[in-house]
């Protein structure tokens, strides 16, 4: 993602790992003659020669004079995801990637999770002599209390496992509030209800000197589901609810000026949304 700016907020992306993904894998509706219709407006950014989706796992970076907040942490580096490619045990550089982004892991201010699933909290901790200690040990930590309260009271073994490697450490050290779903951090800076995919699933908004940006988080994986808001993800835990959020969000922003970022958009990654006949599409940006 090219660096945009909003008043005094410039928003970067730092990408954990980016590749193909076969669309059904992600969304059940997404089949080759259901896709093709789309094909046109997806390429080349989104969707490759072989008609699979290009998908990115990145963190956003968003920094003014004196602030850095990261949204979402990803995956991580040495986590145990019960032997299941593609999480388990991943060994990436994206610390490195975010130093020679200009953010040393200390001079984090905030992180902000959209919610809680493994690739959202994954860099939250770090592996430090058999210990998972935070990542980012001068930052504040907003988790939703819905979304924790969730997923604090599953006991599935792989949920179990992300909450006591990549959530609970940093809980435990102090560096995290349980917030609202309409949480405002500041006035350049707020949550937005986005539930569904998960229960207390928030999206970012961001302003700033008259211009303004939406992170969207998980409400939407691809692009197509801009133009197919219906077309849910496996992943999701309230169907009906997420289809309904999905075509809320669409609605409230299509036509206007404030730029869309796609937490598992490919490059470009920012764009707007527009009305196209009864329904919309993603135009990139940058």
């Amino acid at each position: 993602m090219r660096p945009l700016t909003l008043g005094r907020l410039r928003i970067s992306a730092v990408v954990e790992r980016a590749g193909p993904t076969r669309p059904t894998w992600l969304l059940p509706d997404a089949t080759p003659e259901a896709v093709e219709r789309h094909r046109q407006w997806l390429a080349p950014h989104f969707i490759d020669d072989k008609d699979r989706f290009l998908q990115s796992i990145h963190a956003f970076v968003i920094q003014a004079p004196g602030f850095t907040a990261l949204i979402d942490t990803c995956v991580g580096n040495d986590k145990d995801r019960g032997g299941r490619a593609p999480f388990h045990m991943m060994q990436t550089t994206f610390l490195g990637d975010l130093r020679a982004a200009g953010v040393a892991p200390e001079s984090v201010d905030l992180v902000v999770c959209t919610h809680l699933h493994v690739d959202h909290v994954g860099w939250n901790t770090r592996l430090d002599n058999g210990r998972w200690v935070p990542t980012f040990p001068r930052a504040r930590h907003l988790f939703g209390r819905v979304e924790w309260e969730h997923w604090s009271s599953e006991n599935a073994d792989d949920t179990k496992r992300i909450m006591a490697d990549s959530v609970t450490p940093v809980l435990d050290a102090g560096l995290a509030d349980l917030v609202a779903m309409d949480h405002r951090v500041s006035s350049e800076m707020w949550f937005e209800p986005t539930p569904g995919h998960t229960p207390g699933h928030v999206s970012v908004r961001l302003a700033s000197g008259g211009a303004e940006a939406v992170i969207t988080g998980d409400l939407m994986h691809c692009p197509v589901q801009v133009a197919e808001p219906d077309w849910g993800s496996h992943f999701d835990s309230d169907p009906e609810q997420a289809r309904k959020t999905r075509r809320a969000f669409c609605e409230r922003y299509a036509d206007t000026a404030v730029a869309v970022l796609g937490t598992h958009f490919h490059h470009p990654t920012a764009g707007r949304i527009v009305r196209h006949g009864s329904t919309w599409r993603f135009v990139t940006q940058g």
